[in-house]
């Protein structure tokens, strides 16, 4: 992508990665995603963060076309993941007077990626500022959104916040998608368990006049900026986004996804308005982490095996338990042909997570659904539909 214009005085000098297959080496991007750097011209101008070294042709290309002949004076390091600071020494080599701006932490972490003999920097902090002319950056902190060193830029002039890996997602720029789907599917996989810390940055935020969000991830977000807001706001405090049902399957010859299917349609004919269901074995995970999140109830349906439950089960659980999931209501099927251990696996991991209603007595299955367990399967589905 050829830099563009934000406003006037700043530039787009980003790249979109169309050749990688999962980010973060775990998450599937059919449509690639975006690196975003910015350029703010002014007396003195600053670079806002650099790119993924996989992009790092594309993004210099970018920024010496934006420069036009001038030199940067600041390197602004909002977060030293890799897809983002992965080009600064780069950018050190082509103009080695720049200063490297960034607090405590990014400069104990900047030595651990690069061997680098800075000749110039400034360490800021809560509230810190710095001017670049008509344009003035104020910094603050946001720990462990996702990362220690995490920190936010306000530039005051033109009311932009360039905020870090908030409010980003996954999709190369010229992808035409929903925003939502994808910010969701990032947010809960990578931020998710800093619930906490992302409630702090909002706060922080609320305090801004902010007409224009310039996220590492995804679109300039220029209209509807409550929207987005509104749904960080949900997100980060892990209550649910929509009324429905995430049924999460694990099968291993197809029978206990036969029950899971006859479940939605009990589900659906007592009036619950949406069902989905995921198959942990064949479907995306973080799809089915980012839909246990969006909706306030789940059933998990599981094999037994080995004593315990069908293995994606188990990792789809344990992704939950990572990422802070709570504040839900949760039924169990298990299905086993000799001894079903499925449910006393699923509940125990379940009852380890916060806030999490586990809706007694689980179905229990013996192999194949029959008639005979219709009684328990319309309990269950009562039960579900009334939570």
């Amino acid at each position: 992508m050829e830099a563009a214009e934000i406003s006037e005085s700043i530039r787009y000098i980003g790249t979109d990665d169309k050749e990688i297959d999962l980010f973060e080496s775990q998450y599937v991007v059919p449509n690639g995603v975006s690196y975003n750097s910015y350029l703010i011209l002014d007396d003195k101008i600053a670079v806002m963060d650099t790119v993924d070294a996989r992009c790092m042709a594309a993004w210099e290309q970018n920024l010496q076309e934006a420069l036009d002949g001038r030199k940067p004076d600041y390197l602004i390091v909002s977060h030293m993941e890799p897809d983002h600071a992965g080009s600064i020494q780069r950018l050190l080599e082509l103009y080695p007077d720049v200063s490297v701006v960034g607090n405590a932490k990014t400069f104990s972490m900047l030595g651990q990626f690069f061997d680098l003999d800075l000749q110039n920097k400034l360490t800021v902090s809560e509230g810190s500022q710095l001017s670049l002319g008509t344009h003035e950056l104020n910094f603050y902190m946001a720990p462990m959104v996702h990362w220690p060193e995490v920190m936010v830029t306000y530039e005051s002039s033109e009311k932009v916040l360039f905020s870090a890996d908030g409010f980003g997602k996954f999709g190369a720029l010229d992808t035409d998608e929903d925003w939502a789907c994808e910010a969701r599917r990032y947010y809960f996989n990578i931020v998710g368990k800093y619930g906490a810390a992302v409630q702090g940055l909002l706060k922080k935020a609320a305090g801004l006049d902010i007409k224009v969000i310039c996220p590492l991830h995804g679109p300039v977000l220029k209209e509807r900026l409550e929207y987005y807001i509104g749904l960080y706001d949900t997100w980060s405090s892990y209550k649910p986004e929509d009324s429905g049902v995430l049924i999460a399957v694990a099968s291993i010859h197809g029978n206990t996804a036969k029950a899971a299917e006859k479940l939605k349609e009990l589900l659906l004919n007592k009036g619950v308005s949406k069902v989905v269901v995921t198959d942990l074995a064949r479907d995306d995970m973080a799809e089915a982490i980012e839909d246990a999140f969006r909706y306030d109830r789940m059933v998990v349906a599981a094999a037994s095996y080995d004593g315990g439950v069908f293995p994606c089960m188990q990792d789809f659980l344990h992704h939950l338990e990572s990422k802070a999931y709570q504040n839900r209501t949760v039924g169990i099927i298990e299905n086993g042909s000799w001894a079903p251990c499925a449910a006393n696996t699923m509940r125990k991991l379940l009852q380890g997570m916060k806030n999490v209603t586990v809706l007694e007595p689980a179905v229990t299955i013996r192999s194949v659904l029959k008639e005979s367990d219709m009684d328990s399967m319309e309990a269950l589905a009562e039960a579900v539909a009334n939570a």
